[in-house]
Formats: C-alpha cells, structure tokens, sequence
C-alpha cells in the first residue's frame, strides 16, 4: 500500500525557531525532546528549554522555541500484519 507523502516545509533561524508545516500530529513533548507526526514521517527534535510557541494542527502548522541542537526522521510505520509487511 503506498500512500502518496504531503508537503512539508521547515524553517530553522539561528537554531532558536522552527516553524514547520504538514504538522499532523505530537506525540510528546518536554523541555529536551519534541516527537511530531508530519506529512514526511516521524520527526524528532531534540534540545534545550523547547517551548512549543503555536500549535494549529487544523492546518498543519508548529513553532517552536528554545535551543535547538537535533532534528531527525524517521520512517512512518506501516499498517497490517508482521507477514504483510516483509512480503507485501
């Protein structure tokens, strides 16, 4: 089953703002780590004193604040069963 990927934009100023784009979902979140669900996988930031300025996932849109030391995706999981997945 492939699924076609969404747009996504991120903007990255001075490692203290990022502004993303095709933002669908936060898994979690604390001072240290952010994990987002985006159109293009999973992404993880990671820093310090990260603050979550605005959030509207009705449009897919984040910024956030802080000292911003690691961003980095990964692959989205697949639906369906173990064997579907190695053989499908």
């Amino acid at each position: 089953m492939a699924e076609q990927a969404g747009n996504s934009d991120l903007i990255l100023e001075n490692r203290e703002k990022l502004s993303l784009s095709g933002v669908e979902d936060v898994s979690g979140f604390d001072e240290n780590l952010i994990v987002l669900t985006t159109s293009q996988g999973e992404l993880t930031i990671r820093g310090e004193q990260l603050h979550i300025d605005r959030i509207d996932l009705d449009v897919g849109q984040l910024e956030v604040r802080g000292r911003i030391q690691e961003l980095s995706y990964g692959e989205p999981l697949r639906s369906g069963s173990l064997w579907s997945r190695l053989f499908g």
